[in-house]
């Protein structure tokens, strides 16, 4: 503010993030107002959950006791249902007792899926190099030296990640895709919307109604002049002889084209 008069202004898209506004005195030699004002966040706590350490697993004592499962005793003249409830319990017990759990943390406590043992070294090494450059122990180049090496192993080390996930991505599908999903960027809330009338919708429920509104008109709204033909035309009965003609020669033909490097299609096999 400058003598009363509003220039900046700061909006939040959400109530109850900022509290406490007080207009204070000028910043120094300026003719500014300071706002001062407190900001309304609580502190984020690592979530961590227990899951499954597969490699101190003891897969064959696993395997064992679910051997000894009397599958036909137990399950005769049982419903279906019940039956998996019955194997369900005997399946989780073995699992407790051979697999042990371990802690597993949240997403910003995890390591980048690059980073090794040795280029974790050397980023160690160049915040030490930063330090000394700070304290005038080392020169300008020699910082600038470590930090175009780092910046060159971790370049290459990103190169040959993607370039294994993308050679094995037929063997390795999970790791191929649990990386595409993590370069997404995830919103939390979506954006204002404008509902029937022009007014601005800024509640939760309000877009969950108006977004729910406007995707059953799929299934409600009427059919136009071309979707009602289009109807018409569906409905003719079809003879044998309008139907394509597909000889297996020009199957195999089509089925010797394809490129087995290519990626799956939207049935979920690869070629």
């Amino acid at each position: 503010m400058r003598r009363g008069v509003l220039l900046d202004l700061v909006l939040t898209n959400k109530e109850g993030l900022v509290g406490d506004v007080k207009v204070g005195g000028s910043l120094g030699c300026s003719d500014h107002e300071m706002v001062e004002f407190r900001t309304l966040h609580g502190r984020i706590r690592a979530i961590s959950r227990n899951t499954g350490d597969f490699r101190r697993a003891t897969l064959g004592l696993f395997k064992n006791l679910l051997g000894r499962i009397p599958r036909v005793r137990a399950l005769e003249g049982r419903e279906v249902q019940e039956s998996w409830s019955i194997f369900k319990h005997h399946f989780l017990q073995a699992q407790d007792r051979c697999i042990l759990k371990s802690k597993k943390p949240s997403k910003g406590g995890r390591r980048a899926a690059w980073m090794s043992k040795e280029l974790l070294e050397k980023l160690k090494g160049k915040k030490e190099v930063y330090r000394m450059w700070k304290k005038g122990l080392a020169t300008w180049e020699e910082y600038r030296n470590v930090v175009r090496v780092c910046r060159d192993a971790m370049r290459k080390a990103k190169a040959h990640l993607e370039l294994n996930l993308a050679r094995d991505v037929k063997d390795k599908k999970k790791g191929f895709f649990k990386y595409i999903s993590s370069k997404r960027k995830t919103r939390e809330n979506a954006g204002l919307l404008l509902n029937e009338v022009g007014a601005l919708v800024t509640e939760d429920t309000e877009k969950v109604e108006l977004l729910n509104a406007f995707f059953a008109l799929v299934f409600t709204a009427k059919a136009g002049p071309q979707e009602s033909q289009t109807l018409e035309v569906g409905q003719k009965v079809w003879r044998k002889e309008d139907f394509p003609l597909v000889e297996e020669d020009w199957v195999r033909d089509h089925l010797g084209k394809l490129d087995t490097h290519k990626s799956m299609g939207p049935d979920g096999m690869h070629p």
